[in-house]
């Protein structure tokens, strides 16, 4: 997997002329987004549980109804509405997804392999011949690439043994349990890793803008930075579960004594009127 990133990484690289465009623009988004799902997630839980259907019916919307914007747009738009309206099951149908995600990812590393086209070791030979691209050229090669990865997962996934079909079952239907009977822990700690994983990417992003290479770096030390991600996600969850909770808290001390004031008036709006 990380080979793959790295592959995207050595694309981007040589689009010097474009980018502030592909690269300052995202990563900024990513990270700003990133802290506000990494830190408040459990508090907009009901606005990100929306946006996510959103993204999946749309998703579904194209690919099964058709290749359209208007099929697409009205999944999206009702696959919004029913993630907001079932919010905890929506939750808990977020978490199974990204911990199968994430198994997934982690059991077909052995036996993914990037596509040869774009290997590390044919990129040097064609760095020697253009060592910028334009912006036209290199969204060109980052979508065929992209469908060259989806290419090799298809591959390499019937591939998978048995037993490690049945890690990610098993890793989804936890996960699933948990945000229905957990239903501040686990939405914390999912949230706590999309944030986590969006700050890395857009901070790859911003790095790389600077001429640094994360992805090659982090695949020199990868104990190192797994324990890095691993902490920021148990912060993000603790801090999530202890300030959502506070802030929820404190916002019912104000109800009180509005309802208290507001049942005051009505008393003594019945008194004057009997």
């Amino acid at each position: 997997m990380l080979e793959i990133l790295r592959n995207f990484e050595s694309i981007l690289g040589e689009a010097a002329e474009v980018r502030p465009l592909l690269v300052i623009g995202p990563g900024a988004a990513a990270v700003v987004v990133g802290l506000f799902v990494w830190l408040g997630g459990l508090g907009l839980r009901k606005v990100l549980v929306a946006i996510a259907g959103a993204i999946a019916g749309g998703i579904l919307g194209f690919v099964l109804i058709g290749r359209g914007v208007i099929p697409a747009g009205a999944s999206a738009g009702a696959a919004a509405v029913v993630a907001a309206v079932f919010e905890r099951l929506s939750v808990a149908i977020l978490a199974a997804a990204l911990a199968a995600a994430i198994g997934f990812a982690v059991l077909v590393r052995p036996i993914l392999v990037g596509p040869q086209a774009l290997d590390p070791a044919n990129q040097d030979e064609t760095s020697a011949q253009t060592t910028t691209a334009s912006g036209v050229e290199v969204l060109t090669r980052l979508k065929a690439y992209a469908v060259d990865v989806g290419s090799e997962v298809r591959r390499a996934a019937p591939q998978m043994p048995p037993y490690e079909w049945a890690i990610i079952a098993g890793l989804a239907a936890v996960f699933a349990l948990g945000g229905l009977i957990f239903r501040r822990v686990v939405p914390a700690l999912c949230f706590s890793v999309l944030g986590t994983m969006l700050i890395f990417a857009g901070m790859s992003l911003l790095l790389l803008y600077k001429g640094v290479e994360p992805v090659s770096r982090m695949s020199g030390q990868p104990p190192l930075y797994a324990g890095v991600l691993a902490a920021m996600t148990a912060f993000g969850t603790a801090e999530q579960l202890v300030l959502c909770r506070a802030a929820k808290a404190q916002a019912r001390k104000k109800k009180g004594p509005a309802r208290e004031n507001q049942g005051a008036e009505e008393r003594q709006r019945s008194w004057r009127t009997g």
